[in-house]
C-alpha cells in the first residue's frame, strides 16, 4: 500500500488571486495603522441578500450560499482567521485558498473571536468593529452586529476601546480592482441572460410567478450565486416593486418592472429593464426616449470629483431639455437613483428618500462601480420609466458593464 498522501484537488469555484488578496490586507492595515486599530472585528451577519456578510468575505474569501454565516478576525500583524459554523470541509483549501486559519463556531461566534482576540497577546487591543453602528453603512444605519456578540467581545476586553471601523472597509472598497470590474461584468452578463429568460416566458396567460422562477432559472443556470435580491411586479403600467411576484395571470399590454441582480463571487450587479407583455404602453414609449436622454447626459459627467448630488442637478436639467413641450410627457420629472454596487453595502447613495449630505458630496473615484438607474416619472406620477445598468467611473465618465439595448423590451 502506497504512503503517498491523497491530493484532494480544488473545488471548481470561481476565485480571487492571492495578488488581489495581498492588495487588500495592504490597504486595509495601511489605514489600521493610521487609526491605531491593533485588530478589525468583521461580524457574521447574512442579511440583505448577503449584503452584510461583505466585509468578511472581502477579507477572508469565505462566503457564498444563503447561510454562510462568517466573522472575521482582522490583526494588524499576524494570521487572517475565518470563523465560520461547520467550518469543515466548507471553507478549507478545496473551497478558498486566501485563508488559511479557519476554526468552527458552532454557531458561538463571539466565543471564537475573543479567543483568537488574546491569542494575539495585546494588553489593551484597540478593537475594530466592521457594523459597529456609530458609523452607519449605505443600507445599515443601525449597524450589522449582534448585540450577543459584542456582549461577549466588551466582556472579555473591558479596558479596550472597541472602534467603528465601518468607513475602513468602506473607503478600500469603494475603490475596486480590475478583477472586481471583472466579476461585476461577468455578473451583468448574467442579468442580461435572466432578461432573456424573462422576455422569453413572458406571454398572455403565463402565471406572474412562473415568468419570475424562469427568469431566475436563467440566472442561476448561467452561475449565479444564490440569494440575490430580486423585488418584483406585473399588471397594467404598475410604478413600485413588491418583494415576490403574484399567481396572477399576464395579459396583454402588461408591464413587468424588477430589480435584477447577480452575483458572482460575492459581487453582486444589478439591472432595471421595463418589459412589457406583447404590446407596450405608448406613454411609455415617450418616456423611454426622455429616459434614455437622462441617463446618457449624467453618465457622461460620472467622472472622478463629480458628487451624486452634482449629478442629480445635471438629470433635472436634462430632462427639462428633454421632455416635449405637450402631450402626455409634457411635464416629465426625473429621479437619481444611484447606490455603490461591488461586495455588497456600498455607498455612496441617492434615491428619492436618501439624501444624507455625508452621501450627497461624496467625491467619485476613477474604478467605483454604481447601480445607475434615473427614472423619468409623467407629471402626475401615474407612469414612471426606469432603465438602470452598473456601471464603473472612468475620467472620460461612467462605462456601462452590460451591453444590452437601452430601450423597453416587448415579448413575443
Amino acid at each position: 500500500m502506497s504512503d503517498a498522501p491523497i491530493i484532494q484537488e480544488p473545488y471548481p469555484y470561481p476565485r480571487f488571486s492571492l495578488a488581489e488578496r495581498d492588495r487588500r490586507w495592504a490597504a486595509v492595515r495601511k489605514l489600521m495603522a493610521a487609526r491605531g486599530i491593533d485588530v478589525i472585528v468583521a461580524p457574521q451577519n447574512t442579511g440583505h441578500s448577503m449584503d452584510f456578510q461583505a466585509d468578511a468575505r472581502y477579507l477572508t474569501h469565505c462566503g457564498g450560499g444563503g447561510d454562510a454565516d462568517i466573522a472575521a478576525v482582522f490583526p494588524l500583524d499576524g494570521d487572517v482567521t475565518a470563523i465560520a459554523t461547520s467550518a469543515v470541509p466548507r471553507w478549507t483549501p478545496r473551497v478558498q485558498n486566501w485563508t488559511a486559519d479557519v476554526r468552527e463556531a458552532r454557531r458561538d461566534y463571539g466565543k471564537q473571536i475573543v479567543g483568537r482576540i488574546r491569542e494575539l497577546g495585546l494588553k489593551k487591543p484597540r478593537i475594530g468593529i466592521t457594523g459597529l453602528g456609530e458609523i452607519g453603512g449605505t443600507r445599515s444605519p443601525e449597524g450589522l452586529i449582534i448585540h450577543g456578540t459584542w456582549q461577549r467581545i466588551r466582556d472579555a476586553f473591558p479596558e479596550s476601546e472597541l472602534i467603528d471601523a465601518t468607513d475602513i472597509l468602506m473607503t478600500v472598497r469603494d475603490v475596486k480592482s480590475e478583477e472586481e470590474v471583472a466579476c461585476l461584468t461577468k455578473a451583468v452578463q448574467i442579468i442580461e441572460k435572466g432578461y432573456e429568460a424573462e422576455i422569453a416566458a413572458a406571454r398572455s396567460g403565463a402565471v406572474d410567478w412562473e415568468v419570475w422562477a424562469a427568469t431566475q432559472y436563467g440566472l442561476l443556470k448561467n452561475g449565479s450565486e444564490a440569494p440575490i435580491h430580486c423585488n418584483w411586479i406585473s399588471g397594467p403600467n404598475v410604478v413600485r416593486t413588491l418583494t415576490r411576484p403574484t399567481f396572477r395571470l399576464l395579459e396583454r399590454g402588461d408591464l413587468i418592472i424588477n430589480e435584477l441582480e447577480a452575483c458572482w463571487i460575492g459581487y453582486q450587479a444589478q439591472g432595471v429593464q421595463p418589459v412589457f407583455v406583447e404590446e407596450a404602453n405608448p406613454i411609455h414609449v415617450e418616456l423611454i426616449k426622455i429616459q434614455r436622454d437622462v441617463f446618457n447626459q449624467v453618465l457622461a459627467e460620472t467622472k472622478p470629483g463629480s458628487t451624486l448630488g452634482q449629478l442629480s442637478q445635471i438629470a433635472d436639467s436634462a430632462v427639462a431639455a428633454a421632455m416635449p413641450k405637450s402631450g402626455p410627457a409634457a411635464g416629465a420629472k426625473a429621479r437619481l437613483t444611484m447606490h455603490g454596487k461591488g461586495a455588497g453595502d456600498d455607498g455612496p447613495i441617492i434615491t428619492s428618500a436618501a439624501r444624507d449630505p455625508r452621501h450627497l458630496t461624496y467625491e467619485l473615484k476613477e474604478n467605483m462601480t454604481f447601480t445607475f438607474k434615473p427614472s423619468v416619472s409623467t407629471a402626475d406620477g401615474s407612469s414612471i420609466c426606469t432603465w438602470g445598468d452598473t456601471v464603473v467611473v472612468t475620467p472620460r465618465g461612467g462605462r456601462r458593464l452590460g451591453t444590452r439595448p437601452h430601450d423597453l423590451a416587448i415579448s413575443g
